[in-house]
């Protein structure tokens, strides 16, 4: 059996329904390109049904990305398989992902019909988007709670009616590792025609085993895999693909499995994802974490410093973590800096060049080490797809334990000045308040987080924010050594994200989805 895993990343489509995770065009184009520098072999852009904002991203993806499979995701109707095509057209390599559930809980109290009429529904849609794409794959939806029979029936069916790629879900993160590998292994066996397509898997991590559950997977015959960029997804997520890749690269000697992931664009990728949609992945997360290469223990110091196999499995340059020292000062130039991006893997043109560098320099007067991640973090903070609507100009604010924290605030709206004053519960409140007032636009603040972004006491402070407007979820992202400042900014950056968004892009979130 072919040792190659396809890695089928589903960030852009399951990942994004996670709350507050939500996308814009540009940032999914963005996202796609980072994907596609990483390897990945599939590229689920979207669910083309679900809305015109998902439409056009599966459409703008298809035709920008080149060296990816493309998918939508299309339910069992002939609508949406229609609407996937007309989205896909433009790929060079599109596919086609139809889905029905076959869990009997599902059949009964959601679908309102029978084995047979499922099955029969399956082979009349996989028959009419095979008449689209040469790819098709089709999904059994809750297959982990799923009859085996009945499941081996309706693969066997729509492999005779087209079907490229056969998907196992476990979309409720049901089942456990033997559990699933049997499954996996009863499948090859039962389903006559199996070998004609792709056994896939979509594991999600409701147990916390989207990951081993998925590795089962492979080790008894499943070669793709469905996975997103830091696990995000429905719920507690999806099997997070660096986890999984690392783990195949790592236990190469008893799995013997590989893929074309090129694992030194993981970090990157991860920290992308991080700050186009403010959600931060915890200290302790596996590969990617901020403590995922550092030891404070007494006796783990001594084995690193003597050998660092002693307790470190893996490099963190083997997935993209440089660990460099000092780079640059305040009087280097626009070129160092250009190169020391391209170092980084950032090709700048000449303006976003320029804004770098201006912002380089403002940085440099505020403190006497800049690091690699300070050169990341003012990327991604001066470098954006969202148009600053309102661009901030400057903070003052007023605090202490005796009086009443007061801002006030002065924003730019093209070529007009807007200033106003809030006071609040404290500096941030006042700050937010402040905005609120200038742009009236008063949104809830869901979630905030604040992290150093390198150590010492003249860090650049990264603020990660997410805040709720009509019912619908916004990340925010802001930089500066000034935390209070980095919060204004956050907030500006999520306002500007509600005013960029239109209401088409909010989905139907009556569709069920995988």
């Amino acid at each position: 059996m072919d040792n190659r895993v396809i890695i089928f990343d589903t960030t852009l489509r399951d990942g994004e329904q996670a709350p507050g995770c939500s996308m814009t065009m540009e940032q999914k184009l963005r996202m796609a390109r980072q994907l596609e520098k990483l390897g990945v072999d599939v590229i689920e852009a979207g669910f083309a049904i679900a809305s015109e904002g998902d439409f056009e991203a599966v459409k703008r993806v298809s035709m920008e990305i080149k060296d990816c499979t493309i998918c939508s995701l299309a339910r069992t109707k002939k609508t949406d398989i229609d609407r996937a095509w007309q989205a896909l057209q433009y790929a060079e390599d599109p596919l086609i992902h139809t889905f029905i559930a076959t869990s009997d809980i599902h059949i009964l109290h959601k679908l309102h019909m029978n084995r047979d009429q499922v099955l029969k529904t399956a082979v009349e849609h996989v028959k009419y988007a095979k008449q689209y794409s040469e790819k098709v794959e089709f999904s059994a939806e809750d297959a982990g709670r799923s009859d085996v029979d009945f499941l081996c029936n309706i693969f066997e069916a729509v492999i005779d009616a087209g079907a490229t790629v056969i998907n196992v879900p476990d979309t409720v993160g049901y089942v456990i590792p033997d559990e699933f590998g049997n499954l996996i292994k009863t499948i090859r066996e039962k389903v006559p025609n199996i070998h004609k397509a792709i056994l896939s898997v979509h594991c999600h991590n409701d147990l916390g085993l989207a990951v081993a559950n998925s590795i089962a997977a492979v080790a008894n015959g499943a070669r793709q895999v469905e996975t997103t960029i830091n696990g995000i997804g429905e719920r507690a997520g999806n099997a997070s693909m660096e986890e999984f890749v690392m783990a195949l690269n790592t236990r190469k000697n008893l799995l013997d499995l590989e893929t074309g992931v090129v694992t030194t664009e993981i970090y990157r990728s991860s920290q992308l994802l991080t700050s186009l949609t403010g959600m931060t992945v915890q200290r302790n997360k596996a590969i990617v974490g901020a403590n995922a290469f550092a030891h404070e223990a007494g006796i783990h110091q001594d084995g690193m410093l003597k050998n660092k196999q002693t307790y470190e499995i893996m490099t963190p340059e083997s997935v993209g973590i440089h660990k460099s020292a000092l780079v640059l000062g305040k009087h280097s130039g626009r070129h160092a800096l250009g190169e020391r991006y391209k170092e980084l893997g950032y090709e700048l043109s000449k303006d976003d060049l320029e804004v770098a560098y201006k912002s380089f320099i403002r940085l440099a007067d505020k403190k006497k080490d800049i690091y690699d991640a300070d050169l990341i973090a003012i990327i991604q903070d001066e470098i954006s797809e969202i148009p600053e609507i309102y661009e901030f100009e400057s903070l003052q604010v007023v605090s202490g334990t005796e009086i009443t924290p007061t801002a006030t605030i002065k924003l730019k709206r093209g070529d007009q000045s807007l200033m106003d004053s809030s006071i609040g519960d404290g500096p941030v409140d006042a700050a937010c308040r402040a905005i609120d007032r200038i742009t009236g636009i008063q949104c809830k603040l869901i979630n905030y987080s604040i992290h150093a972004v390198t150590k010492g006491k003249d860090a650049l402070g990264e603020v990660l924010i997410q805040v709720e407007y009509n019912d619908r979820s916004y990340a925010g992202r802001g930089a500066s050594t000034d935390i209070i400042e980095a919060s204004a900014k956050a907030y500006i950056n999520a306002i500007n994200r509600v005013v960029h968004t239109s209401e088409s892009d909010s989905g139907d979130d009556t569709i069920d989805q995988i």
